[in-house]
């Protein structure tokens, strides 16, 4: 034992030896390998002082000294590992001895610690690196001491390349996520907020120390490779990892509030540089952020855009004229009037307020008192509603809001979409009054005039979007009276008649037509010679038209709105140029009237036109849609082929909304796909987006109606169900919608419920299958029950939104009998002053008229002061009752 005890250092000396010079005579792989390693203790001492020489030396041993396979550096291989066959072996790796180790100078170097696998605590590292300096103080790398400062250096380990290494991955993660921020704060300028002025000058802080260190960092990049550095970590970036490492918990968004101060914007990125959606949280109004951000989107550009496409005053050469409105006697009004003089027993049943189980029997043009808190009013007109128009004005006007309305005369009438065939018509003009978002109107409904037509039926109507309103106060000389508006009718004789309405205040003081027999009438019905007559065919063709009955109508939207297009039962389009001067496209009748011929005629469809609708952004583009199942798009400029077509089921009725590239419509349920009926958004073509299933519906949805201003659209089925809903960004692909479901909600439901001849409900009674009016009037009545739309929070637990989903489910329909509850129309306000106001009416010729004050109340507020201080500056200083001499287009001259 003795003697190999004595033997032991020699041996482990001559071993030394011998692999230190197999190592030395290995050859230019390993001397190539390490070049660099060696020149960087060089490149130092040629930077330090020539006082810092002996320093140097030590610091040169203590980093030879400071290699052992015990306690690498995680993540990184020593170069005298196995798996580096080319590496040279350190001496201190073979033995079963530690060595003493000793400078040049014969100094001896305290003992390594030995090193454990894993992580040191901080208490440990700390007294290890006290122990450290106190007996042998090492200095740094001039690199390190440069960019960290002596106080950051004192926790980095240091190989012998001067590099720092240390959680390599954890701080490079936090540089990113620093860079992540930077760049951030650039292309996300703050808001000028009040509450973003005060932190300026800490931010200009920051800013300033970043831009400091990146120079120091830029200085510090060369050739030298004592400074070939890859990553070195900023005192903040370290800082915030000794802080990671003590807590041991990821990054939380406890900083946020910090950050959004010194940003100047909110919600826009977190500390840890994850980025927030843009909406979270809930609206006032209860629905998701997410949900009313399109709104917002879609009111500003709508506003924005009108102002560029709609214009102030057109058409200045059709003025309503006394001699051309005749007013009837009762005699002479008899044939017009609807047959049903009271109409169907009803009740309306509103969710949050005791129903008192009242039974209603409104009149004929008579209507009941708009309810206090909900705002809706109810009206009877007479027979089953078939067309309906909201009739415009303008943004900022604070206005009576009027709805031109056609019923059919009889209850149980019915008309051939084959031929043509005229008859009296009646087409009433309701006056609403000054309906407010938040107040409603302070009045009844009211019948203002009628006018009697000998034309047909009457399948739609459009108004003028622009520019044919002006304000009632007028001074016009006689025989002219103040404009309401320009209407277009489309009657089942297959003619289009233009009409230039008068207000209702101007004609009855105009008016003092006689009377053959009687008295008038004790609401005012007039015989109108209509401005235009707009026909198919040409100058030598016969009165008759060839294509059949006209079913649709569109007014072009942008300024001068000269053209009119039309849909037809062939399938024929035409569209005509209102004030064109050619002989060929325009003849003067003996009467004053015009008789104007289309200048472009197109066949569309292989059957008749059940819809059309022209694009509000782009005029040179129309969408149609026909009996023959298809929808196609259509580009004026080039017609020999439409730009896409879509063959799906049987549509109704479309509605292209501002902002988007395709058409929200309404379909019939015959060629439906089980679980497919509904409301379907269709893509124009352009950005190939699959079709976006907006409200599935169990009958047929007779109409639809979109709002600009809401981004919503809303539709009546036969089931008597009015729904609406809020269209997502459809800008970008609709697939990536989640929960469609909460963007819908029921404004009302209409349910046809038995009663006993004295009005009494009960369960024992069941409903008369019968398509006769008499009937089922008799033994029956409309429960309504409304939808509390003043607020939608907790909107799917409320009993209106369980119904709808249980009817988009279970619903029953019942075709043995007349569809006395179902909905024919539906049109949303197009004026910014009763912009979230909803008409509706169907079988039972009652029309309501609901406010949407959940949705309208943030965009009233946000756009309608602006536009009245507008419309106040170009019509008088009060908007509401402008002066006599206010600011209005100059009557022609005679």
């Amino acid at each position: 034992m003795a003697s190999s005890a004595s033997r032991g250092p020699r041996c482990r000396e001559r071993s030394r030896r011998g692999r230190s010079a197999r190592g030395s005579g290995a050859g230019g792989r390993s001397r190539s390998r390490s070049g660099a390693r060696e020149g960087e203790p060089r490149a130092l001492r040629e930077l330090l002082p020539l006082g810092d020489l002996d320093a140097l030396a030590h610091s040169e041993e203590g980093v030879e000294a400071a290699k052992s396979p015990k306690g690498p550096i995680r993540n990184q291989k020593p170069k005298g590992s196995p798996s580096d066959p080319n590496g040279p072996l350190p001496a201190e790796t073979e033995g079963h001895g530690e060595p003493s180790r000793t400078s040049e100078n014969g100094a001896v170097l305290p003992p390594k610690a030995p090193r454990k696998r894993g992580r040191k605590s901080k208490t440990e590292m700390l007294l290890l690196k006290l122990s450290q300096d106190l007996e042998c103080p090492t200095p740094e790398p001039i690199c390190v001491q440069k960019m960290l400062g002596s106080s950051e250096a004192e926790g980095v380990d240091t190989p012998p390349s001067g590099r720092p290494k240390r959680r390599a991955a954890k701080v490079a993660l936090l540089y990113l996520q620093e860079l992540a921020e930077e760049l951030t704060s650039v292309y996300q300028p703050p808001a000028p907020t009040e509450s973003a002025q005060e932190p300026q000058p800490e931010l200009e802080r920051i800013q300033r120390k970043r831009r400091s260190r990146r120079r120091k960092e830029d200085e510090a990049d060369s050739d030298d490779p004592a400074r070939d550095a890859d990553f070195v970590p900023s005192k903040e970036v370290l800082l915030q990892a000794e802080e990671e490492e003590g807590s041991e918990e990821p990054l939380s968004e406890a900083s946020e509030p910090e950050l959004e101060v010194l940003r100047g914007h909110s919600g826009k990125t977190s500390s840890a540089g994850r980025s927030k959606p843009q909406c979270r949280g809930l609206a006032p109004n209860g629905f998701h952020n997410s949900i009313m951000a399109p709104v917002e989107k879609c009111s500003s550009l709508t506003c924005s855009l009108r102002d560029q496409k709609y214009s102030q005053w057109e058409f200045p050469d059709w003025i309503p004229l006394v001699h051309k409105w005749t007013c009837l006697s009762e005699s002479e009004a008899a044939p017009y009037l609807p047959a049903e003089e009271k109409s169907p027993f009803f009740s309306i049943q509103r969710e949050g307020i005791e129903d008192d189980g009242v039974l209603y029997r409104v009149n004929r043009f008579s209507s009941l008192q708009p309810h206090e808190e909900r705002l809706d009013m109810s009206f009877f007109v007479g027979g089953p509603v078939w067309a309906m128009e909201w009739c415009p004005s303008p943004e900022g006007s604070v206005a009576s809001q009027y709805v031109a309305i056609y019923c059919h005369r009889s209850m149980e009438e019915t008309h051939s979409v084959a031929g043509l065939h005229g008859g009296p018509a009646l087409l009433q003009l309701w006056g609403l009054g000054m309906l407010q978002p938040e107040q409603g109107s302070a009045d009844n409904a009211g019948l203002a005039y009628a006018i009697a037509a000998d034309h047909g039926c009457i399948w739609d109507m459009k108004f003028c979007p622009s520019g044919a309103w002006e304000l009632p106060t007028t001074a016009r000389k006689h025989p002219q009276m103040s404009r309401l508006g320009l209407l277009a009718v489309a009657f089942s004789d297959g003619k289009v008649v233009l009409y230039s309405l008068p207000h209702p205040g101007a004609l009855q003081r105009s008016k003092r037509a006689q009377v053959k027999d009687g008295s008038f009438h004790k609401h005012v019905i007039c015989k109108v010679q209509g401005i235009a007559t707009l026909q198919v065919g040409s100058i030598q063709a016969g009165n008759a038209s060839e294509c059949g009955q006209c079913f649709s109508l569109s007014w072009m939207p942008s300024k001068p709105h000269h053209y009119l297009a039309a849909g037809f039962y062939d399938g024929t389009v035409a569209v005509w140029n209102l004030l064109t001067k050619s002989l060929l496209q325009c003849v003067h009748q003996p009467d004053g009237s015009l008789k104007l011929y289309p200048f472009q005629c197109f066949l569309a469809h292989d059957h008749a036109v059940r819809s059309i609708e022209w694009c509000k952004a782009d005029s040179n583009f129309l969408v149609t849609a026909g009996s023959d199942r298809k929808i196609k798009f259509w580009d004026l400029r080039r017609l020999y082929e439409p730009i896409n077509s879509i063959k799906r089921f049987l549509s109704t009725e479309v509605a292209w909304l501002l902002p988007y590239n395709g058409v929200t419509v309404a379909q019939d349920n015959c060629y439906a796909s089980y679980g497919l009926c509904g409301i379907h958004y269709i893509d124009a073509g352009y950005l190939g987006f699959k079709a976006y299933f907006v409200a599935p519906r169990k009958g047929t949805v007779w109409s639809i109606s979109g709002s600009d201003w809401l981004n919503t659209v809303a539709a009546g089925d036969m089931t008597g169900e009015l729904v609406a809903a809020v269209l997502p960004d459809l800008a970008i692909n609709p697939l990536n919608v989640k929960r469609s479901s909460d963007r819908r909600f029921p404004v009302y439901k209409a349910d046809l419920l038995p009663c006993s001849p004295d009005r009494s409900g009960g369960s024992e009674h069941v409903l008369p299958l019968t398509r006769r009016y008499s009937e089922m009037v008799t033994k029956s009545y409309i429960l309504f029950r409304d939808t509390d739309l003043r607020s939608f929070k907790n909107f799917s637990s409320r009993e209106p939104m369980r119904r709808m989903h249980m009817q988009e489910v279970k619903a029953e329909l019942s075709l043995d009998r007349l569809q006395l509850e179902s909905v024919h129309k539906v049109r949303f306000s197009p004026n910014l002053g009763s912009h979230g106001w909803l008409v509706s009416g169907g079988q039972a010729g009652i029309v309501r008229a609901h406010c949407l004050v959940g949705l309208a109340a943030g965009v009233s507020r946000q756009l309608l002061p602006e536009c009245r201080a507008r419309f106040s500056s170009l019509y008088g200083d009060e908007p509401g009752s402008p002066s006599p001499t206010a600011c209005s287009p100059p009557p022609p001259a005679e």
